[in-house]
């Protein structure tokens, strides 16, 4: 893969990513390297797409408790993550992003321990209350895991290289809930939920010692902004990133019962489609963003995403409803490292992991409330209009980044 920093000056990239001119220039990361840091990304999500297909159904016919408490248990792990991001990015900025992985890291093997006495529990409310809390635990996990990794990335590997770091943990994050969570359906089948607490506690204590070996970086120096200053900052690219992602989480929510009201077959391969069309564009594309810039690729990638919504949205058959799916992952792939990019220079050095950490929580918002307000649209205008409010609220995205866009200035490292 042919590298940005082999072709732009080191200072003037670095300084039009908010980073200090008196840094000396900077050797062209490898993908290897890179890899090495988003690796306890995948290790977090990992955790997370394991158990992700078969708790429902735990909860549901071996606890005896309702769909509603079953689809709880899923949900209440992203709230816990959702409220611990800003915290996760405080730690990244002020202890160091290396602590925040480790912690991390022991946050996953615990919640799998835990996992492991929920699932090996004979009273339903006791094994249901360990499972809530290893959902909980998880949830911090993946926070600290998730901010850390990729604030170490950007910090040992330099301002230079910061989409394609972003951009490698996205791919992380998506292709481990996809391998975790035919993977756990087939540990359960074979030997049971304990098993997969078991994968859960040796990966996290595993990646743990691979942490604690790790050189770890400087923390930046200089005074932190307040948190409420931060979020300001960083809440119209986050507001921009929740709304362009709502096409995704549709997708993956409901294409199933899309193509059920439809009587098509092939639900599966528009995932599969939207997944791969994802991660070849980031592959190739990545390099766009240190060459044009994060607001030109954003407007770029989601003027595709609406393309695809609006083939999803009409479509008659399966293979119209196929190549919307294709074009909505080609168009939302470099949205979250564009829009990152560009949220990042908002802030100084010091603060970063608490802006990645703000910035990653209007995904998580994003992910949380489409299912229940998608349902509630379904439910009074058909399956298909939920991919036309999706695709209104693209538009509206596609609205903020070029009004940002318009109004960038450069933001002075001392701020």
């Amino acid at each position: 893969m042919t590298e940005q920093g082999r072709s732009l000056p080191s200072r003037a990239v670095q300084n039009s990513l908010g980073g200090d001119a008196s840094i000396p220039s900077i050797p062209p990361a490898s993908t290897l390297r890179i890899l090495s840091f988003v690796y306890f990304t995948f290790i977090s999500y990992l955790s997370i797409g394991l158990p992700l297909a078969v708790l429902p159904l735990f909860v549901h016919q071996r606890l005896g408790y309702s769909a509603a408490i079953a689809g709880l248990v899923i949900s209440i792990q992203y709230v816990a993550t959702l409220a611990s991001r800003p915290w996760a990015g405080r730690i990244s900025d002020r202890a160091g992003a290396k602590v925040a992985v480790l912690w991390g890291m022991a946050a996953c093997a615990v919640s799998g321990a835990l996992l492991i006495v929920a699932a090996s529990c004979s009273e339903p409310r006791i094994s249901l209350s360990v499972l809530v809390l290893s959902r909980l635990v998880l949830g911090v996990g993946e926070s600290l895991g998730s901010t850390g990794s990729t604030l170490w990335g950007i910090t040992s590997i330099g301002p230079t290289h910061t989409a394609r770091v972003i951009s490698f943990n996205g791919i992380s994050t998506y292709g481990a809930i996809s391998l975790g969570a035919p993977l756990g359906v087939v540990i359960e089948r074979q030997w049971g939920l304990g098993a997969i607490g078991l994968l859960i506690l040796l990966l996290g204590a595993g990646s743990l010692v691979l942490a604690s070996r790790k050189r770890p970086v400087k923390v930046a120096s200089g005074e932190h902004l307040p948190f409420l200053r931060v979020m300001f900052r960083v809440a119209p690219h986050g507001l921009a990133l929740a709304l362009g992602g709502i096409g995704y989480s549709t997708l993956a929510t409901f294409v199933t019962l899309y193509y059920l009201s439809r009587h098509w077959d092939g639900a599966a391969l528009c995932l599969t489609a939207f997944g791969v069309s994802f991660i070849a564009a980031r592959i190739i594309f990545i390099q766009a963003i240190n060459r044009f810039g994060g607001f030109p690729v954003a407007t770029a990638c989601l003027t595709v995403e609406t393309l695809g919504l609006i083939l999803l949205w009409r479509a008659g058959q399966p293979s119209t409803a196929l190549a919307g799916a294709a074009l909505a992952g080609f168009g939302f792939s470099l949205t979250f490292p564009a829009l990152g990019v560009e949220a990042v220079k908002r802030v100084p050095m010091q603060n970063r992991g608490t802006a990645l950490g703000v910035f990653t929580a209007f995904a998580d918002v994003s992910f949380f409330l489409t299912g229940p307000l998608a349902g509630a649209v379904i439910g009074l205008w058909g399956y298909p209009s939920a991919f036309l409010a999706a695709l209104l609220c693209v538009l509206v995205s596609l609205g903020i980044v070029l009004t940002l866009r318009k109004s960038r200035k450069p933001q002075p490292e001392h701020l």
